[in-house]
C-alpha cells in the first residue's frame, strides 16, 4: 500500500511553469500560474494518473528539447548577471493548497523538502507520501477538511524538467462526515482565489463520462474566463466513455479557448510506454474515437500543446525583459558616464583641466553677466542676475525706510532748528548755513553707514556660494580639483570683497563731507517743497487755525510746538530741511546705482579673469604639481569603473541572448502555428 501511495504522490496533476525556479524579481508581477481544477467525480487514483505523462517521457522530451535550453541561459545570464527573471507559477492540491516544484538539479544525489509555515522538512522518494500526509495533517487537521494554508513540495533532482505541477482540492457540494458545512463554500474560494488572475492559465480536467452542460468546474472557470482564451480542457477516461466524446470536444459550446485533448489514463501497472502504446491504438482504430483529430489527442500532444502554450507565454514576457536590460544598460552606461575621466598623461591632464576650466568660466558668463539660466531652469538660486537685481532693490528700500520719521508728533524742524542754533555766526543775514547742512547731513550719512557694508557682505556670500557651486559642478569628474577649485573661489571672493568695502568706505566717507549735485532734479524738487513754506507760517502764526498741514512727502504734520518759536528760525528751518529732503534721495539713488555699478564690474572681472587665475595659481601652487595630483584615480573610483564596464558588457551579451531566444521560441510556437491566444 505504502509503495502505491508512494507512487501515486508523484503523479499530482499540474502545468508546466513559464520559467525557471529560483527568480524572485519584479517580473514576477506578471507570472503564468498553472492551475488544475478537477471536479468531484475525479478524484480517484485512475484519474489522478491520468496527467502522469506531465512528468514522463512526452513532456520531459519536449520540455528539455525545447525550453530547457532557453531557460538555462536565462538563468545563467538575465538573472545572475541583470537581476531580471522570467515568471513562475504556483498551484495547491487535495486538502491544502499544494506547490509541486520539480528543479533540475545536477547532483546525482536528489533533495526533496516540504515547506510550510516558514518550516522546511527534509524528507526523500521513500516517505514523499508519508511527510505529505502528516504535513497535510498538521495543517489541515485529521479528517477530511481542508485549509488555505499552503504546503510546497520541491523536488529537486537530475534530469527532470523545471515544472510547478499544481491541484486544486475536488468540488463538494454535500459534506460529508469530518466536512464542515461550509466545505463547498471554503473550496470554491480556494478555487476561485487561484484562477481569478487574468495570468493564469486554467487547466480544467474533466471525465468524458460527465455531462460538460453540469460540471462545476466548467462554469468556475468561465465565470472568471468568459472567452476561455486561457483555459485547456483535459477530458479523461475517453476510453470508458466514448460515446458522445467527438460532439462534445469539437463544438466546443463552452468557449474552451485552448483547446480540448482527450487522455486515456494508464491502468494499473502498465509502464508508461505500454500506456501510450494502449493510447495510440485507442485513438487510432476505436470506431468513435479515432473521428477525433489526431491534434486532440493523446498525453505526447498534450505534453506538446502546454509546452507550446509555455514558450508563447515566455515570448510575451520577453519584450518586458528586453526594456528591463535595456534600461539597467541605460543607468549603467549613464553612471559610467558620470565618474571621473581616467586621465594618463600630463597633457590630457591640461587638457581636461582647461576644458573643464572653460565650461565653468562659460557658466559664470550666463548666469553673471548675460543672464541665462538654461543650464539650471528649475535652481531660482542660481539665477543670478535676478537675485542680483532682487537684493539691490531691497537694498535701496532698506536706505530709504531708516530715517523715517512720525511728524504727527511735536517734532517737525525740531533737529533743524536746534543745528541751526548751534551753527550761528557772526555775518550777514538770509544766508543759508552750510555748517549746519553738512552737519545734518553727517547725521543721516551716519545713520545708514552700516546698511552698504551688509549688503556688500551679502552680495559677495551669494556670489561665493553660486561661485563654489559651478566650480564643483564642472570639477565633479576630477575630484583632485575640487578642493583647489573650493580654495580658489574663496580666496577670489575675499580679494573681491575687501576690494568692495574700502570702495563703500570711501563712497559713504565722500558723502559725508561733500554736499554736491547736478542733478536738477534736486533744485525742481527743493522748489515744489517750499512752495509750501507760505502755507506752513500762515498755520504758525495763526493760532486759531488748526495747528495741521499736509506736505507732499512728509504727510500731515504736527505744527503746534512751532507757535513758539521765532518766525525767522522756523523759516530758515523748513529751508533747510526742504534743502536736505531734495538732496538725501539724490544721496540714496547715487549711493544705490554707484553700489550696482561697482558690483556689476567686479564680478564681470570676477568671471572674465580673475577667477580663472586663481584656480590656475591654487592648482599649481608653489610646486606646480596641481596636474599631477590629477593622474592618481582613487581604488573606490577604479573599483566603479571595472564593474559598470563588466555589467556593461554583460547586459550587451544578456540583450543577444534574450534576442536569439525571442527568434527560437517565435519559431517553435509559429511551427505549429499560434492558435493559443494565451
Amino acid at each position: 500500500m505504502r509503495g502505491k501511495r508512494h507512487r501515486d504522490t508523484k503523479r499530482r496533476t499540474g502545468m508546466p511553469k513559464s520559467a525557471s525556479e529560483g527568480t524572485s524579481t519584479s517580473a514576477n508581477d506578471s507570472a503564468q500560474k498553472l492551475n488544475s481544477l478537477k471536479s468531484s467525480r475525479e478524484q480517484s487514483v485512475e484519474e489522478e494518473g491520468t496527467l502522469a505523462g506531465l512528468i514522463t517521457a512526452p513532456i520531459i522530451s519536449s520540455y528539455n528539447d525545447q525550453i530547457r535550453p532557453l531557460l538555462d541561459v536565462v538563468d545563467s545570464v538575465l538573472e545572475s548577471l541583470a537581476g531580471i527573471s522570467l515568471p513562475r507559477g504556483q498551484g495547491i492540491c487535495t486538502r491544502v493548497p499544494f506547490i509541486l516544484r520539480l528543479q533540475s538539479h545536477h547532483n546525482p544525489q536528489p533533495e526533496i523538502y516540504l515547506q510550510s509555515a516558514g518550516r522546511t522538512v527534509p524528507t526523500d522518494e521513500e516517505h514523499i507520501s508519508d511527510a505529505i500526509t502528516a504535513a497535510t495533517d498538521e495543517i489541515a487537521g485529521k479528517g477530511k477538511g481542508i485549509s488555505n494554508n499552503p504546503l510546497t513540495l520541491v523536488v529537486k533532482k537530475k534530469g527532470v524538467p523545471d515544472l510547478t505541477m499544481v491541484d486544486l482540492p475536488g468540488i463538494t457540494r454535500v459534506p460529508v462526515k469530518g466536512q464542515p458545512d461550509d466545505i463547498y463554500e471554503q473550496i470554491s474560494k480556494i478555487i476561485m482565489e487561484f484562477i481569478t488572475p487574468e495570468e493564469s492559465i486554467i487547466l480544467n480536467v474533466l471525465s468524458a463520462s460527465v455531462d460538460f452542460t453540469t460540471c462545476e468546474s466548467i462554469r468556475m472557470s468561465q465565470r472568471v474566463d468568459k472567452t476561455g482564451a486561457r483555459t485547456l480542457a483535459v477530458v479523461t477516461k475517453a476510453d470508458k466513455s466514448p460515446e458522445g466524446l467527438f460532439e462534445k470536444v469539437t463544438t466546443n459550446d463552452f468557449n474552451i479557448g485552448l483547446g480540448y485533448v482527450c487522455v486515456r489514463n494508464r491502468i494499473g501497472d502498465d509502464s508508461y510506454e505500454e500506456a501510450r502504446t494502449e493510447e495510440a491504438n485507442l485513438f487510432d482504430n476505436h470506431p468513435l474515437l479515432s473521428k477525433i483529430s489526431k491534434s486532440m489527442v493523446g498525453i505526447p500532444v498534450l505534453a506538446q500543446r502546454l509546452v507550446q502554450i509555455q514558450a508563447t507565454i515566455i515570448l510575451k514576457c520577453l519584450p518586458d525583459i528586453v526594456r528591463k536590460i535595456n534600461g539597467k544598460l541605460s543607468t549603467c552606461v549613464e553612471d559610467l558616464n558620470k565618474l571621473p575621466q581616467n586621465l594618463t598623461s600630463v597633457a590630457e591632464a591640461m587638457a581636461s583641466f582647461m576644458h573643464a576650466l572653460g565650461c565653468c568660466k562659460e557658466s559664470l558668463r550666463k548666469i553673471f553677466v548675460r543672464g541665462e539660466f538654461d543650464e539650471y531652469p528649475d535652481a531660482m538660486e542660481m539665477h543670478c542676475t535676478a537675485r542680483l537685481a532682487e537684493m539691490l532693490n531691497k537694498f535701496s528700500c532698506e536706505l530709504k525706510s531708516i530715517h523715517v520719521e512720525d511728524y504727527t508728533k511735536s517734532n517737525f524742524l525740531l533737529e533743524e532748528i536746534a543745528i541751526l542754533e548751534e551753527a550761528k555766526y557772526v555775518g550777514l543775514p538770509n544766508f543759508p548755513s552750510r555748517a549746519a547742512f553738512l552737519t545734518l547731513l553727517q547725521k543721516k550719512v551716519k545713520g545708514i553707514y552700516n546698511t552698504p557694508f551688509d549688503f556688500v557682505d551679502k552680495i559677495w556670500s551669494y556670489v561665493e556660494k553660486v561661485l563654489v557651486s559651478v566650480l564643483v559642478s564642472h570639477s565633479k569628474n576630477y575630484p583632485q580639483l575640487l578642493l583647489c577649485a573650493a580654495r580658489a573661489a574663496q580666496n577670489v571672493v575675499a580679494e573681491k570683497k575687501k576690494q568692495s568695502v574700502d570702495w563703500v568706505r570711501d563712497i559713504v566717507e565722500t558723502e559725508k563731507v561733500t554736499d554736491y549735485t547736478c542733478n536738477p532734479e534736486y533744485l525742481n524738487t527743493w522748489s515744489k517743497l517750499m512752495a509750501r513754506q507760505g502755507a506752513l507760517m500762515e498755520v504758525v502764526r495763526d493760532h486759531s487755525t488748526p495747528p495741521q498741514i499736509k506736505i507732499d512727502g512728509f504727510g500731515e504734520i504736527g505744527v503746534s510746538h512751532l507757535r513758539g518759536q521765532g518766525t525767522v528760525i522756523v523759516q530758515d528751518a523748513f529751508d533747510m530741511k526742504m534743502r536736505m529732503a531734495a538732496y538725501w534721495d539724490i544721496v540714496l539713488r547715487r549711493l544705490v546705482d554707484s553700489m550696482a555699478l561697482h558690483l556689476t564690474f567686479s564680478i564681470r572681472n570676477l568671471v572674465n579673469k580673475d577667477m580663472e587665475m586663481e584656480v590656475i595659481n591654487e592648482l599649481m601652487g608653489p610646486e606646480g604639481n596641481g596636474i599631477m595630483r590629477m593622474l592618481e584615480e582613487s581604488p573606490f573610483v577604479a573599483k566603479q569603473r571595472k564593474r559598470l564596464m563588466n555589467s556593461i558588457k554583460l547586459l550587451k551579451e544578456s540583450k543577444d541572448v534574450v534576442d536569439n531566444i525571442m527568434d527560437r521560441i517565435a519559431t517553435d510556437v509559429n511551427q505549429f502555428g499560434d492558435v493559443y491566444n494565451v
